[in-house]
């Protein structure tokens, strides 16, 4: 397969690469420089895929294996930030860059807030090895391509996701019971 065919090809993957890094990094920001560095090493090593193959599986293998890296790298040197680059309103910017653009249904946009939000807090909250698990199976890969990515058995996939499925459910629940949407299940009596 020639670069151009490849280019083309990978490229057509990109809107799920990016809603995908979105989830794993809850910035948009990173998720761009994320797919942005998945596409620079898949041009990289092109040569290393087998055409005829699962290019889609392929490519997110890479941006998985790139985000655990860096996450890798992350977690072991602290953050920080000259007290130079932050300035008076930096927070201001961001609230206002992140807000969603307004719809013409006030209602509507209100209940998509919420439930979006809930559902997207949930996701955050899932712990890393069930988070890209989950993300990975929401996106439509199947157990042996998850299992191929993440490089770990089938059966550890379907653990995993087993698990990752039943803390959003917990925290869903959670979450209703708060809003009053769902109630309470009462205890089965012992007569």
């Amino acid at each position: 397969m020639g670069r151009d065919a490849f280019e083309v090809d990978a490229l057509s993957h990109i809107d799920a690469l990016y809603r995908t890094a979105l989830r794993m990094t809850r910035s948009e920001a990173d998720a761009h420089d994320l797919v942005q560095e998945t596409y620079v090493r898949a041009l990289r090593f092109r040569a290393q895929f087998t055409p005829g193959t699962n290019l889609k599986a392929w490519l997110f293998r890479i941006l998985t294996n790139t985000f655990i890296n860096e996450y890798r790298k992350r977690s072991r040197a602290p953050e920080t930030t000259e007290l130079d680059d932050v300035d008076e309103f930096s927070l201001y910017r961001r609230m206002s860059r992140d807000r969603p653009a307004s719809s013409t249904d006030p209602e509507q946009e209100f209940l998509d807030g919420i439930v979006s939000t809930e559902v997207k807090d949930a996701l955050a909250a899932l712990p890393e090895k069930f988070r890209a698990t989950v993300l990975l199976d929401v996106e439509g890969f199947s157990y042996k391509e998850i299992a191929e990515m993440l490089e770990i058995p089938i059966g550890t996939v379907m653990s995993r996701l087993h698990r990752g499925r039943k803390f959003l459910q917990r925290r869903l629940i959670e979450l209703a019971r708060e809003r009053g949407i769902a109630a309470l299940r009462a205890a089965p009596r012992s007569d």
